[in-house]
């Protein structure tokens, strides 16, 4: 019964932000091809989003604040995957290649 009311607790949302968090710096850390690093940076992302709404819903007298900040932390990350992806095929229409280690040439 104890595991219905995890839902009306902090705790359970600041392990899931710090679980995402932790997949993606992982993630980061060991992709080797810009695609798997901009999903772990994905992961991050949604990892503060989960933050800000938690303490919004728990702490914040105006819950409305959390929630804009994750509807500006949304629009970021879609403007950072919409970004990346057009570099990305940037990338691999000049070295036919996504792995990073390809892309040693870049010097800027």
């Amino acid at each position: 019964m104890q595991l219905l009311s995890l839902y009306n607790c902090l705790t359970t949302y600041l392990v899931i932000g710090a679980l995402l968090f932790a997949f993606g710096v992982y993630g980061m850390v060991v992709r080797r091809t810009v695609i798997g690093m901009l999903v772990a940076s994905e992961f991050i992302l949604a990892a503060a989003s989960t933050n800000f709404m938690a303490f919004s819903r728990f702490t914040a007298p105006d819950p409305a604040v959390g929630q804009i900040f994750t509807l500006f932390i949304m629009a970021i990350a879609a403007a950072e995957a919409a970004i990346a992806v057009s570099i990305l095929i940037a990338v691999y229409r000049n070295y036919k290649s996504i792995e990073t280690d390809d892309l040693t040439d870049l010097q800027g």
